[in-house]
């Protein structure tokens, strides 16, 4: 198998178990995209939503386990 064939597996499977993790604490998680530092700008005809704190902290979730899988296998 190829090494793309591999990544596209792994990413498939991580989003399956990333899906499942979301539906499971589908009411605990009303935090999230709601941080300080979240922007939100809201006008009659026009909404506009951009959740950086939220993203930085995913990013940083997303970044320890991609380095503890590298560093188990």
């Amino acid at each position: 198998m190829t090494s793309f064939a591999k990544i596209l597996i792994i990413s498939g499977i991580m989003l399956i178990i990333a899906g499942i993790i979301l539906w499971l604490t589908e009411g605990r998680t009303g935090w999230l995209g709601h941080l300080p530092g979240d922007i939100r700008i809201e006008k009659e005809n026009f909404s506009f939503y951009f959740p950086i704190t939220t993203m930085i902290i995913i990013s940083i979730v997303v970044s320890i386990i991609l380095w503890l899988v590298r560093k188990l296998f």
